[in-house]
């Protein structure tokens, strides 16, 4: 494997209020996005994608019971996705993971007209953004 590029992510660490319900909910979607799992221990797991790993851990240090993406800190993760097809599919199967569409009167636009994508949230209160990669326009 060849070395990460300087300053990219080398990994991002969420804590969660309860374990199973990030399993249920994290585990698949990551799985789906063709992360693999990579650790594992009592109170946490983590999955990797090349040289990036995610981990999700219940921690005793929680401050609080649900994670409030308005508050100061991590607003919401954004994955890349292959296509608008593969957003579909990944939104329609969601639901049945643990999360819940935010902004359906504008989906799959609600980043604008020219960004198609699903923003999901999940029980603990953590935002996903699946964006569709496309071709790069032509020039006009």
């Amino acid at each position: 494997m060849s070395r990460p590029a300087h300053g990219s992510l080398h990994h991002v660490e969420l804590w969660v209020p309860d374990l199973p319900r990030a399993l249920a909910s994290f585990g698949w979607l990551l799985e789906a996005l063709g992360y693999a799992p990579f650790q594992s221990w009592a109170a946490g797991r983590s999955w990797r994608l090349g040289p990036t790993y995610l981990v999700v851990e219940e921690s005793p240090a929680l401050t609080a019971e649900r994670h409030d993406r308005h508050r100061p800190g991590l607003n919401h993760l954004a994955f890349h996705v292959e296509n608008a097809a593969a957003v579909d599919a990944l939104t329609a199967e969601a639901t049945r993971h643990g999360w819940r569409l935010l902004f359906p009167e504008r989906h799959p636009y609600a980043g604008g007209d020219r960004h198609y994508a699903a923003y999901l949230e999940n029980d603990d209160g953590f935002e996903v953004e699946l964006v569709a990669i496309t071709p790069p326009s032509a020039p006009a």
